[in-house]
């Protein structure tokens, strides 16, 4: 177990196989990407060539088959097994289309995942009709159809008007246990109001309740001799027991081996019998605040998706509403456990545990991924939260071998110094900006911008120059070129012509340059002090308070 959460960059496959433990995880959310938007026929066609699929990029939502996805699917039919039988029929079935690539990918996650879950925890996959069945196989196959615990229904949208076809709406969440000793609290949600209308007596102190029968039909209590006996000169219906409710017994602190005679004389005493006028059965006087609400089904239609005004959205596509991973997190496991998710994407499974008092690991495989976390760590927590985080670039060697493997990865890592959010465009169509970075500090609550270009490889004037008409063109106040190596002499003298931005704390460069050494040594942009409230780059997520922690009742 971590004693710190723990925050990594890079794929989740080597990340579990190199750092995490066997069973030393209590619970697992996943949502890997899947292409619950893509033409059924697209997601199933064939495809060949050396395109590497563990270079997914951010907001990607379809693997390829390729080198990796073959050698993958070879990996796993080598170990043999049930795995390797199940993805050999899927083979078969599929041939070499982006579901068989996704499905090859997949497996020696999932059968990572199930190594380092302990043996009291559960693994949830979050996935969409499209997929889902086959992944459920591959589950079974890995974790054994015995420790299948539910198909949660998530009802993700409204009806979208399609002409031909059932509009599909819900997405698909598959509970997994490792074993049959699982941590598990029923979670609870409000009553109907036609069942509230049940309660329609009322006591003097105001306490509405009603009467339920005090027997039941093969209860636990039924093997005792007693229960079928007379009490109080009243016998049960023929096939009943007597049976007294253990949410009240429990209440009541009475032992739960003491005889259900015994524990119907002492429910008396405390007033929880109700005894009809003209002698009828005794009933149970069952009080609505004694209730703790409806059994939560593995139909959730009570959590909306997060639409565009939604206060927690932080743009990111395929964002999952945070109550979903508070009541994954509260059911399945306790504070201060570890909570896993290797596909953490905007950061909601974490978000949710750092809310919940659990520690927590958190995996994705872009630098843009892991600074918007860290933005929403920020930005929820008021900065108190404490974490570390692994495979970041920390010098500038580690700096030169990234933007050797991945210009792009390298662009929103290097991004992420400075705070700033990349431009969401396609390649080649930026126009000269890479980042921006938005803030205001005034009354007036004006939205200024700095402007970033980052350069990689080797260096020339005309790049100071380019940005000092990106500058204008943008109405910037300030703009920033990072660059991985030293700039040369002429650059800094035509940053240093490009004038000034004024503010009421000084003159600052119009035109800055900083290589990612300078930024790793801790040096700062020269602009006006902005505080966290005044940053308005990425938007910022709401702090939430625990909801409080489920706990199971029986009745």
């Amino acid at each position: 177990m971590p004693n710190h959460n723990l925050l990594y960059y890079g794929d989740n496959l080597e990340i579990l196989r190199q750092y995490i433990k066997d069973e030393t995880v209590d619970l697992i959310y996943l949502d890997p990407p899947f292409n619950s938007n893509a033409n059924y026929n697209v997601l199933f066609a064939e495809h060949s060539g050396s395109k590497s699929s563990a270079q997914i990029q951010v907001f990607e939502d379809t693997w390829t088959w390729g080198e990796d996805s073959d050698r993958a699917y070879r990996e796993m039919v080598e170990r043999g097994g049930q795995v390797s039988q199940a993805l050999q029929a899927f083979r078969q079935l599929l041939g070499q289309s982006n579901m068989m690539a996704y499905l090859a990918m997949m497996a020696p996650r999932l059968v990572e995942l199930q190594r380092v879950l302990k043996l009291t925890g559960s693994l949830y996959l979050h996935c969409d009709p499209t997929a889902g069945h086959y992944l459920k196989i591959i589950l079974d196959a890995i974790f054994g159809t015995y420790q299948f615990r539910s198909e949660i229904v998530w009802k993700r949208s409204g009806a979208h008007n399609l002409s031909q076809g059932w509009d599909a709406i819900h997405d698909i969440i598959f509970f997994y246990t490792r074993s049959d000793e699982f941590t598990w609290k029923q979670p609870y949600e409000a009553y109907s109001k036609e069942y509230l209308e049940r309660f329609k007596r009322i006591d003097p102190d105001g306490r509405r309740w009603q009467d339920v029968a005090l027997t039941a039909g093969g209860s636990k209590e039924s093997s005792d001799a007693l229960s079928q006996q007379a009490w109080r000169g009243h016998h049960p219906p023929p096939g009943r027991n007597w049976s007294a409710p253990r949410i009240i017994t429990d209440f009541l602190g009475l032992p739960r081996n003491m005889d259900v005679i015994e524990k119907l004389e002492k429910m008396d005493e405390a007033g929880y019998i109700y005894w009809p006028a003209k002698g009828g059965v005794p009933r149970f006087k069952q009080y609505l605040d004694l209730l703790p609400g409806s059994p939560v089904t593995n139909i959730w239609n009570d959590i909306p998706p997060i639409n565009s005004q939604a206060a927690e959205r932080l743009g990111y596509p395929t964002q999952k509403p945070q109550a979903i991973l508070e009541r994954i997190i509260q059911a399945s496991s306790n504070p201060g456990d570890v909570v896993l998710d290797p596909f953490c994407g905007c950061g909601t499974t974490i978000a949710a545990a750092e809310t919940l008092g659990r520690q927590w690991i958190g995996i994705d495989i872009t630098h843009l991924a892991i600074a918007l976390i860290k933005h929403r760590l920020e930005t929820a927590t008021g900065g108190t939260v404490k974490y570390k985080v692994i495979g970041e670039p920390t010098t500038e060697e580690e700096a030169h071998i990234l933007a050797e493997e991945n210009p792009y990865q390298f662009q929103w890592w290097a991004l992420s110094l400075v705070g700033a959010r990349p431009v969401e465009q396609k390649k080649g169509a930026d126009q000269g900006v890479d980042g921006r970075l938005f803030f205001h500090f005034d009354d007036s609550k004006d939205t200024h911008q700095i402007i970033f270009s980052v350069k990689a490889g080797n260096l020339k004037p005309e790049y100071v120059r380019e940005l000092h008409g990106v500058i204008d063109r943008e109405q910037a106040e300030i703009g920033v070129l990072l660059t991985l190596n030293e700039p040369t002499k002429p650059m800094k003298v035509e940053a240093l012509n490009a004038g000034v931005y004024r503010s009421a704390w000084g003159n600052h460069p119009k035109l800055q340059i900083f290589t990612v050494g300078e930024l790793l040594a801790g040096k700062k942009i020269d602009m006006p002090p902005i505080h966290r409230e005044g940053n308005a780059t990425f938007k910022k997520a709401p702090r939430r308070k625990p909801p409080p922690e489920q706990g199971k009742l029986e009745i």
